[in-house]
Parts: C-alpha cells; structure tokens; sequence
C-alpha cells in the first residue's frame, strides 16, 4: 500500500509525466491573455497600449514593479482611468518592501531569503495601508510577494473592508516553487500565482493539477530571474497551463526598480520592447497552435480599476 507521501504526490506526479492537456479556461473561454511587466507610471502605459494597438496585440494586464508608495494620487488616477476605458488590469506593486525598508538584513547576503517580503509588523501595516490607497484611487489588482500580507488582505476582503474583486498576484520575487506551496498560497487568498520562469512543461502541468487558479509566466524573463526565453514552447505552456497570463519580459535591459522622472524614457522604451516581443511569440502561437484562443479584450472583468 502507497505511503503518506506517495499517495498526497501521486496525482501531481502523474501530471508531471504524462503531460496531460488543460481544459480548463479564463471564465471568458480564453486559454491565454498577455501581461506587459514593469509598466512604471502612467508615461510608459500610453506608450504600452498604444503599441498594443499598432501591432494588434491584445493586452490584458500590465504590471508595475516600483510600488505604490512611488505613484502619486495623480499618477495612480491617470492609469486606473486608461485601465477602465480600455479594460485592461492594472496590477501595482504594494511597496516598501524588504530591500526598501531600511533594515539592513535583507541586504546581507544570507538576508536575501527576505525577499521583496515585509519584515515586521510596522512594515507589514505600511502595505495593508499602500493597498487601502490604491483601491480608494479605483485600483483592484494589487501585486504581492508577502504571505502575511496575503492573509491580511483576503481577510478584508472576506469582512467586506476591501472589494470582494479586488485581485491578488503572487509575485515571481515570492518564490512559488512546488505545486503544493502554490496551492498552500491559493487558499491563504492568492488568485494569480507567478510560477518560476524557467519550470519545465511537467512541472507547468503539475501546477495546473494542484491550483484552480490562473497562473503566471515568464515567456522571457528580466536577467535577475534568468534572462529564459521560451517562445519556442509557447504552444506547449499554454495547452498545459491554461489558464495563463504570459508575461513578456526583457532580458539584457536595465533594472529600473524603484522607476521614477528619471528613468522614464528607458521604462517608456523598454515597454515598447516588451510589446514588440508580445507581438513576436503571439505570431508564432498563432502559427503553431492556431486553436489555442486569447481572452477576448475589452470586457469587464475583475481586476479592471473602477474610475474615480
């Protein structure tokens, strides 16, 4: 008779063999939407959608890295209100974290376990209060690497004291490495779980079979998480994985977190980039896998920012 362990994995490693195909979909029918990443303020999103629009790709979400505490009310209004009128998510980062915070432990090289997570309850107040003031600004997709802040904030939402559609993303800095701590995160609040850029297909499926929500991909990823590009196997990711945001990173780019007035024309440039490689492994999916559908764009759906 199978052992404790065998029988909990059984099913997970199953997955990972055989490479069985997802059938499960967005709630709109898609298999994929596309995320554009590191979308800091609202210069480089005009710059983002409107590429998207000149090279036909459809644009779900963009993703900011700097965090909240970096955008002013102004700036947060001006994205929330493109957001809405073109239904696309706008996901921001909830900042400070570990590195900003002005302790010197996450910067020592064993500190770096840290990661981008809140390291002591004033800290951890701090972001609750970052995700307060952006769902106040119409914001509802909120950026996370820290699993208490996790808790916190679905708590809230479940009490009624944030919105019920308010999105939570895992971020890639949080480290999801196995199926099982994604699904240990899933029922702590996440809805949109960052898995590791360079996870082989089997491991892709095996998420798949542990979580029941969307998960999140790097077809080429920022240099600090690899610099992997995978569009050759844009196909494959998508009929194991949906559903899926597939994230278009940039490698050999500069890091521009915490972004700002004076990096803004290498964010602007480097979002134009990143929407010229959307359009690249979309064209080829489209080649190779031509039954495999987008979410349609510009429908409501949670995630949208509600304009103020």
């Amino acid at each position: 008779m199978p052992d404790f362990i065998e029988q909990r994995l059984l099913g997970l490693t199953e997955a990972a063999a055989t490479l069985p195909p997802s059938s499960a979909t967005f709630d709109d029918g898609g298999s994929f939407r596309v995320e554009i990443p590191s979308v800091e303020g609202p210069a480089a999103m005009d710059a983002v959608v409107t590429e998207a629009e000149r090279l036909d790709v459809p644009l779900h979400r963009v993703s900011q890295g700097s965090g909240i505490t970096l955008l002013s009310d102004a700036e947060i209004l001006e994205m929330a209100a493109v957001g809405a009128a073109k239904s696309i998510e706008v996901c921001l980062f909830v900042g400070p974290r570990a590195p900003w915070e002005g302790s010197a432990s996450a910067l020592t090289p064993d500190g770096k376990v840290f990661g981008w997570r809140h390291t002591s309850v004033r800290q951890l107040r701090y972001a609750y209060d970052d995700v307060v003031r952006a769902v106040e600004l119409g914001i509802r997709s909120i950026l996370i690497a820290d699993e208490g802040l996790i808790c916190l904030v679905d708590e809230a939402r479940r009490a009624g004291e944030l919105p019920q559609d308010l999105i939570l993303k895992g971020s890639a800095l949080m480290g999801i490495a196995n199926p099982v701590g994604a699904a240990l995160l899933e029922r702590a609040g996440l809805d949109t779980i960052n898995v590791a850029s360079d996870a082989p297909l089997g491991e892709l499926a095996a998420f798949r079979a542990a979580c029941r929500s969307a998960l999140d991909l790097y077809v080429e990823s920022p240099d600090g998480l690899g610099g992997f590009t995978r569009y050759h196997e844009l196909a494959e990711i998508v009929r194991v994985a949906a559903p899926i945001h597939l994230k278009f990173g940039l490698r050999n780019a500069p890091s521009i977190y915490p972004s700002g007035r004076h990096l803004e024309g290498v964010a602007v440039t480097t979002g134009l980039e990143r929407v010229r490689r959307a359009a690249l492994g979309l064209e080829r999916l489209a080649k190779t896998a031509p039954e495999l559908k987008a979410s349609p764009t510009g429908l409501p759906r949670p995630g949208v920012p509600v304009p103020r």
